[in-house]
């Protein structure tokens, strides 16, 4: 087995007080961070989605195998697609396999089956989970916590799209197999999400969340 090289870490320290007020301002810059599900039509660049990608790749993984893949859709005639698609499962979901304490804890948040925001934004960016490697020779190769490591980039890409300036909803309609066919992706691809990007539409409002305390959230032992 070749052995890896080894460089040098890339890391800068700063001074405490500094590490305090870098802690504190991102604190506050995604403490600002909320769902959105009305968007603008105004286009962003694709030069800065494939920013923010880079950063979502950046991301730890099992073994380094990056078992991720992203597609960034602009094209209105795929959101389309993705939309119809998406609402038929939304319906069915609503209305026979959504259990009823489910439907309950949703209606804070005002949502249905209608998903507009799917053809609105300027950019849906699929994330697929890739359960599995495939070989020159077609031959599998294994992967090792791919979902833990799809959703650190996840995490990643979120973060990164708010801290550009812009606004996501992660969509999750169950199932997504849908996704794998407009999109033309591989058998060994599973849909992880769908996050949906762009600038909120003008005087959008957001539920008003209660985020849980750090007593709640941490323990210190």
């Amino acid at each position: 087995m070749k052995k890896n090289s080894f460089i040098p870490l890339d890391f800068k320290s700063y001074p405490p007080e500094e590490m305090q007020q870098r802690a504190r301002d991102y604190r506050q810059l995604m403490s600002r961070r909320r769902s959105v599900r009305a968007f603008s039509d105004k286009a962003v660049p694709r030069s800065l989605i494939e920013t923010l990608l880079l950063t979502a790749g950046s991301a730890p993984s099992g073994a380094n195998l990056q078992p991720w893949h992203f597609v960034a859709v602009s094209d209105p005639g795929v959101k389309k697609k993705i939309r119809q698609a998406a609402e038929e499962e939304e319906r069915a979901f609503y209305s026979e396999r959504a259990p009823e304490e489910w439907l309950k804890d949703l209606e804070p948040f005002d949502t249905n089956d209608q998903k507009p925001f799917l053809e609105t934004a300027p950019w849906l960016i699929a994330v697929f989970e890739q359960r599995y490697g495939l070989n020159a020779d077609g031959s599998k190769k294994k992967h090792y916590y791919v979902g833990e490591s799809v959703g650190l980039a996840t995490g990643l890409l979120i973060s990164a799209i708010h801290n550009a300036g812009l606004a996501c909803l992660t969509h999750t309609p169950s199932p997504m197999k849908f996704l794998n066919d407009i999109l033309e992706r591989p058998v060994n691809e599973k849909p992880f999400l769908l996050l949906v990007v762009g600038y909120p539409r003008e005087g959008v409002t957001v539920p008003d969340n209660r985020r849980k305390g750090l007593d709640e959230i941490a323990t210190f032992i």
